[in-house]
């Protein structure tokens, strides 16, 4: 194996700059070449290819985003568009790939795959909802901004005793509203995976008013339902003052955590010497602190919501 491709592709996690640099420098202990593509699959249609050296990715470690942009491409998602990719990827003489990003990143390369392009995956993606890893890169520095967040609105919701209603990401998974609830204190909790019932929440807000709280923060997975329409119901149940946050893109950004620089790090030099040991076809990722490997064709949306935790929080926790 003489050259290696990386690219990073759909949403922006923290830690995707640790795991490129990993790529390139592990790389580099090898001899091999590495190419970096810049926006995703939407670059390797374009061609828009560039040479990575260790002395490229110096001082990336610490960033948040990915210093290879990304893209979301309709085009590669065609049996047209695959084939321009991989033409392009033979055409520049590069061996295998290394693709960082979600499930959607991850059928992308075994898509690749059956073109004869040789790749591994490494899971980012903050929404921690694929399937072959306990943890994708981003979802820690994700939840430390969503609580720090929280935080604040807790001081400012305990000062003027009011309910609170702070909409974070998660799609179709509520792990980064049950993990932020869990840390945070939070009251109530609203996730897609459950139906959620306003005249409940409406009731546990009064019975902890009654026993004396000053405060209730709801803490409502995107995907579930928006901030806005939260906020109305419980106005209409309870006639109580109530104010809205959506955190938003802010959870994406920021300097990555301790975790996910080393995550990034690790995953990185796994993918490499997966690729060098021909374990192709594969994305890698962690199951109780050890290197997993799930084949690419098998990765998928995966919900891992602590249903035991999510009923402590509503039950037990928020009393």
């Amino acid at each position: 194996m003489k050259k290696i491709a990386v690219l990073t592709s759909g949403g922006d996690a923290p830690g995707m700059n640790a795991a490129i640099r990993a790529v390139v420098r592990t790389a580099a202990f090898y001899n091999i070449e590495v190419i970096g593509i810049k926006r995703g699959y939407k670059g390797a249609i374009e061609k828009d290819f560039v040479g990575l050296k260790p002395r490229d990715v110096g001082n990336i470690i610490q960033r948040g985003g990915t210093v290879l942009f990304t893209a979301r491409s309709q085009e590669f998602k065609t049996p047209q568009g695959q084939e321009i990719a991989a033409k392009n990827l033979k055409d520049e003489g590069i061996d295998a790939l290394v693709v960082i990003g979600g499930d959607g990143s991850m059928h992308g390369a075994a898509a690749l795959e059956r073109h004869n392009i040789k790749a591994v995956g490494i899971p980012a993606t903050i929404d921690n909802d694929i399937w072959g890893t306990e943890i994708s890169l981003g979802v820690d520095t994700c939840l430390n901004t969503i609580i720090s967040a929280v935080d604040k609105l807790r001081d400012t919701a305990l000062s003027h005793e009011r309910i609170f209603v702070i909409e974070v990401m998660g799609n179709s998974s509520g792990y980064l509203a049950i993990e932020a609830a869990i840390s945070a204190g939070a009251e109530s909790v609203i996730i897609p995976e459950v139906e959620c019932s306003f005249t409940e929440i409406s009731d546990r807000i009064k019975r902890g008013y009654n026993k004396g709280k000053k405060s209730h923060i709801i803490i409502v997975s995107e995907g579930a339902a928006k901030a806005n329409n939260v906020a109305e119901n419980i106005i209409k149940e309870t006639g109580m003052e109530v104010r809205i946050t959506v955190l938003g893109h802010v959870q994406r950004g920021g300097s990555p955590t301790v975790s996910d620089r080393n995550l990034g790090t690790r995953l990185g030099y796994e993918a490499v010497n997966a690729l060098v040991k021909g374990n192709n076809g594969v994305m890698v990722g962690v199951d109780k602190s050890e290197i997993k490997y799930t084949a690419l064709q098998e990765v998928k949306t995966y919900t891992q919501v602590d249903m035991k935790m999510y009923k402590a929080i509503q039950n037990i926790l928020s009393k």
